[in-house]
């Protein structure tokens, strides 16, 4: 989270407005990686 706060700051982004949004941001990277994930099965590729 400190990463990802720092980033914010280096962007311009309040912290406080950081910190409300990245519980959303994790819930999407998540799901897309998992789609990824899926869609590779077969294809020789492992995580």
């Amino acid at each position: 989270m400190g990463a990802a706060l720092s980033l914010a700051q280096a962007l311009g982004i309040a912290p406080l407005i950081a910190a409300e949004l990245l519980p959303e941001i994790e819930a999407v990277m998540v799901r897309k990686v998992n789609e990824q994930m899926v869609n590779a099965e077969g294809t020789g590729i492992r995580p």
